[in-house]
């Protein structure tokens, strides 16, 4: 989690083209990359000459990019300011005096940052909650105790008050190891982990060559641990393809999941960053499903569960989401091959 009084600064990405990125529009290609940015301010930035190939300056977003090809891409620092409400449609699955749990959709980004300033969860949040929100997590993000990924949908719960905040956050922090907190996930994976119920014991943190992804760093990571257990298997017996797997949560890492199940070789299908390699996959499902699952613009992950001791009562709280409509629909033509 990155500090909410950092001070924001300019922002450099390297990125390098593979086999399966040739021909794709040099915005879109970046976009796959860079998830946490959207392609319209990726093309913006495109525009404004903050790309460059080999040293040469970029300003066609529409550039076809080859295999081999490494991009630079910078985001200055952006100015500061103070969020302000907007009329965005919430999902409200619970609310009170002192907390409020949403169901949050696919593509909504939770606070303000570089490259999206505004449209996010915390605006919504202001205009629904006025002021009413904890102010702990300061003025980018009040309220927010914990985060999920902009492409991944599901259960999350802001603070009202910094009383609620702080019992929330220790729940967070103590990862339910003693305490209530339980936070679970529905994902989607290419092919069958082995065994089908068993625990992902592996330290993340941030690739030093691209800091825009995290990765299993056996020395100096931080500690995370993912159980996961199979609901589901997609194809032939002698050889599935894909399969529904219930992900939950004892560490809160950045990104945990779609790494960890890419770790041991079974990432998010869909999955822009970390499940490029296995985009092929989807070559070996019947026609109808390999469309659909193609179709997918976000990697498959619902945080389908969520229960906490409530800050003021203490009284066990839990939350369930069903499946989006988009991950509905590829779990359905998976089951029909």
């Amino acid at each position: 989690m990155d500090d909410s009084d950092t001070i924001e600064m300019e922002q450099r990405f390297e990125i390098e083209a593979g086999g399966d990125d040739e021909g794709e529009r040099l915005d879109r290609f970046l976009a796959h990359h860079l998830p946490d940015m959207s392609r319209s301010r990726l093309k913006a930035l495109i525009k404004a000459e903050h790309a460059t190939l080999d040293g040469r300056t970029i300003v066609e977003p529409n550039l076809r990019v080859k295999p081999g090809e490494t991009y630079q891409i910078t985001v200055p620092p952006a100015e500061p300011a103070i969020p302000k409400g907007e009329d965005i449609p919430l999902d409200v699955v619970y609310e009170d005096d002192w907390l409020i749990v949403i169901n949050k959709p696919a593509g909504l980004v939770v606070h303000p940052a570089a490259g999206n300033w505004t449209g996010t969860l915390v605006n919504a949040l202001i205009a629904h909650c006025g002021d009413s929100l904890s102010g702990i997590g300061g003025v980018k993000r009040p309220g927010i105790v914990h985060r999920i990924d902009k492409e991944t949908s599901g259960l999350m719960v802001v603070a009202k008050t910094d009383g609620a905040h702080h019992a929330l956050a220790k729940q967070f922090a103590d990862h339910g190891r003693e305490g209530a907190l339980e936070r679970s996930y529905e994902a989607l994976v290419w092919g069958v982990p082995r065994p089908r119920k068993g625990t992902i014991d592996a330290p993340l943190g941030r690739k030093p060559q691209q800091r825009q992804k995290m990765g299993v760093i056996p020395k100096g990571g931080n500690e995370a641990v993912t159980h996961y257990d199979v609901l589901g298997v997609f194809g032939p017996p002698d050889e599935p393809v894909a399969s529904r797997v219930k992900c939950t949560l004892e560490t809160g890492r950045t990104h945990q999941i779609r790494v960890h199940m890419a770790h041991v070789g079974h990432p998010l299908i869909g999955d822009p960053l970390y499940g490029m390699g296995y985009r092929t996959k989807a070559q070996l499902l019947p026609d109808d499903a390999r469309k659909v699952v193609e179709k997918l613009p976000r990697q498959a992950l619902h945080a389908c569960v969520l229960g906490f001791a409530h800050p003021q009562s203490q009284d066990i709280m839990h939350f369930e989401s069903s499946l989006p409509a988009d991950i509905s629909t590829v779990l359905t033509s998976l089951s029909e091959i």
